[in-house]
């Protein structure tokens, strides 16, 4: 059996309905209270990292989008980051490459001189093989509930992120 094909867009020119209908069927319509959205409330997504993943028929099969974050540290400096997620698939087309499509096309998207670190809150297997470790995330804290093993950060500089420091938006 062939793979699927994968077309993919800018999320921008996605209806804002099926985004978040999408965002439903994938996480349930309580995903709204999960901490991410607390982390990066009050923001707008980045068009330029978010996308959108077309099935072989043109249809949604999927969503990222990438958000501005901060990590406040205990002096109160905050400390610019890439929030990612929602990566959101719907269930018909997980496990079908999707998912690893548009984490590939957000990478692609960062500035490879200094690219600034990306942060999400997600699966540990599945994150790990981006790039993505919560090594470096032990001393954060969230504005809510969340498990420490999910915080994970991609960085190609770990040694300038703070030790300790709370997420939120950011707002510069």
């Amino acid at each position: 059996m062939d793979a699927p094909t994968r077309t993919l867009i800018p999320l921008a020119n996605v209806e804002p309905a099926m985004i978040e209908q999408v965002l439903d069927r994938a996480f349930g319509e309580d995903r709204l209270t999960r901490t991410s959205y607390k982390i990066r409330e009050g923001m707008d997504w980045l068009p330029a990292l978010s996308f959108a993943a077309l099935d072989e028929e043109g249809m949604l099969a999927g969503t990222i989008q990438a958000w501005p974050v901060a990590l406040t540290d205990p002096q109160g400096r905050a400390h610019p980051l890439i929030m990612v997620g929602p990566v959101a698939v719907l269930p018909e087309h997980q496990d079908q490459g999707y998912g690893r499509a548009m984490m590939a096309a957000l990478a692609a998207g960062l500035e490879p001189e200094a690219p600034l670190p990306q942060v999400l809150i997600g699966d540990t297997a599945y994150y790990q093989r981006f790039g993505f470790t919560n090594a470096y995330t032990r001393g954060w804290t969230c504005p809510g509930p969340w498990e420490p093993e999910r915080l994970m950060v991609r960085t190609a500089h770990p040694e300038v992120l703070p030790k300790e420091g709370m997420l939120g938006p950011w707002r510069p």
